[in-house]
């Protein structure tokens, strides 16, 4: 089946909408509230998603332009997600709540008339336009997750989960490769299930190192939301479990989500 692109914005512009309706019922107190993300508030979350979605548009749009800034960030080090989120904590919720609309908004825009085969630059290695769309739609729906989770509410279920679930298999060798790993060589087998109850499946069904779960247990897990073992995910095998350990859908330093020491 070939790359539904239409349907990849479709589904981030639905994430979008969901998240902004939720962020414009917040009242003032409710942007310092603290996040799952450590030393992060809803603010730090929201002005992450705004900054990442200019840088991606110009990307898109100005990728010469792009790529020295990027470099710079990238050269004062890898922490620069939190630099940035320190630096922007001066906006007021108004203007923060203004920006992101109008990012996210100009960004879906650029998507919709661009090629989705193109490539462009990012902070790890260049991607296609459609792997830029679904690492956004990522990027909204995880760390949307910490934002529903700080103002206690559950996460609507997304349309989007099959292709959040798609990219966190497609980064089984960057997740290695981050994390000065070997890239194992023998299949995992990935069996997830949809909040419909619809089955997904990925490489050999019948290999001996197998993931099976909830499709939504899985984009936690490689979004560094939850460890695999706090969640329902059935992990076989030794290179599955291995994967799960290091396993990153997004750009940037590697880093590990750690069980939590049980009391």
């Amino acid at each position: 089946m070939g790359l539904d692109y239409g349907g990849l914005v479709a589904e981030l512009r639905f994430e979008s909408e969901l998240l902004t309706n939720h962020l414009q019922e917040l009242s003032f107190e409710h942007w310092g509230r603290a996040t799952p993300a450590e030393g992060w508030s809803i603010q730090d979350q929201v002005s992450h998603l705004a900054f990442f979605d200019d840088a991606t548009k110009l990307a898109l749009t100005e990728p010469d332009n792009f790529v020295p800034q990027a470099d710079k960030l990238v050269a004062d080090g890898m922490d620069f997600p939190d630099r940035i989120a320190e630096q922007l904590r001066i906006l007021a919720p108004e203007a923060l709540m203004q920006w992101f609309v109008a990012a996210r908004r100009d960004l879906l825009a650029a998507f919709a008339a661009d090629d989705p085969k193109r490539r462009v630059p990012w902070f790890g290695p260049e991607m296609s336009v459609a792997s830029s769309a679904t690492a956004r739609l990522m990027e909204t729906w995880a760390h949307g997750h910490d934002i529903y989770e700080a103002l206690g509410v559950q996460h609507p279920v997304s349309p989007g989960l099959r292709s959040i679930a798609h990219l966190g298999v497609s980064t089984f060798s960057f997740s290695h490769q981050l994390n000065g790993l070997a890239v194992p060589t023998e299949p995992v087998g990935v069996q997830l299930q949809s909040p419909e109850g619809e089955l997904w499946s990925w490489g050999p069904q019948d290999a001996a190192n197998k993931i099976v779960g909830s499709a939504q247990d899985f984009a936690l897990t490689v979004t560094q939301r939850k460890h695999w073992t706090e969640t329902g995910l059935t992990v076989a095998g030794p290179v599955a479990k291995g994967w799960m350990e290091v396993a990153q859908a997004f750009a940037g330093a590697a880093s590990k989500r750690k069980p939590k020491v049980q009391q």
